[in-house]
């Protein structure tokens, strides 16, 4: 594989979407972890497959369609959230059931091939253009932004709402931006695994990092580290297996977490210490 690195621009695409995919997925699946909102990414990625569906009756670029589906999936759900915390896990069924039916819909009215679609739904990093890879980049500095500009916030909002309201800090406005980034985190990320399978991507390496560290920037730098580490590992498997390179991405990030798990599990046998309940500032 490293020749074929050398030779083949569209593998390089693919490491560049992998590399900067990870970045995404430390920032905004760490702060989906410690929020216990992991299952909003399942829901807005289904949401998106109504764009693509949309965007293929329209005869629209997938990408405009995937974007604009995935911020009106953020915004509705935050608008909800805001009014009624407690109904945030039955507004992202919701979303999820809407957003999948819809798709389904307009996949089956739009004429013509339908084999483009499927890259979407099931991960096709190995044909990443060099538009994705700059959208992508755009999502990573937004991201990166969000958690420096307002990283205090978010703590407060994340761990003490109660004390950021007497404190005047609106969950509101915050919430929502973090959904919106979301969102655009489950468009970029679709082509490398998926919009079935980038839950886990969002998921499974901050739940990694989780088990190594109580510091939330820690674990979000280490979420970085293994999403990168397992998407690479995962691309020279599908390469060298002649495997799908989604399935095989989100398999490695999986053996991560087994492998540190045992590892967390034999150390804390040694020593009878523990990781306190939560992460910490």
């Amino acid at each position: 594989m490293p020749e074929a690195l050398l030779r083949f621009e569209f593998l390089q695409h693919a490491v560049l979407a992998i590399l900067l995919g990870s970045v995404a997925c430390g920032l905004i699946g760490g702060l989906l972890f410690v929020n216990r909102l992991s299952s909003l990414s399942g829901g807005i990625s289904h949401a998106v497959f109504g764009g693509l569906g949309l965007s293929l009756l329209a005869g629209i670029p997938p990408l405009a369609g995937a974007s604009a589906a995935s911020i009106i999936a953020a915004l509705l759900l935050g608008f909800i959230s805001a009014r009624a915390r407690s109904r945030s896990e039955a507004a992202i069924a919701a979303v999820w059931s809407i957003g999948m039916s819809l798709g389904l819909i307009f996949v089956s009215l739009a004429p013509g091939y339908r084999g483009d679609l499927m890259g979407y739904l099931f991960g096709s990093v190995l044909a990443v253009p060099a538009a994705d890879l700059v959208l992508t980049g755009a999502v990573d500095a937004a991201a990166l932004a969000f958690v420096l500009l307002f990283y205090r916030r978010i703590l407060c909002v994340s761990f003490d709402p109660e004390y950021g309201a007497t404190r005047g800090i609106g969950a509101g406005a915050l919430y929502t931006a973090f959904l919106c980034l979301t969102g655009l985190s489950v468009v970029v990320l679709m082509r490398s695994v998926g919009l079935v399978m980038v839950i886990a991507l969002l998921t499974i390496p901050a739940a990694s990092a989780r088990l190594l560290t109580h510091r939330l920037p820690v674990m979000m730098a280490l979420a970085c580290c293994f999403s990168a580490v397992s998407g690479l590992a995962g691309l020279y498997a599908s390469w060298e297996l002649d495997l799908p390179a989604g399935a095989c991405i989100v398999l490695a990030s999986a053996a991560l977490f087994g492998c540190i798990s045992a590892g967390r599990a034999l150390s804390s046998r040694r020593n009878r210490g523990g990781l306190p309940a939560g992460p910490r500032p």
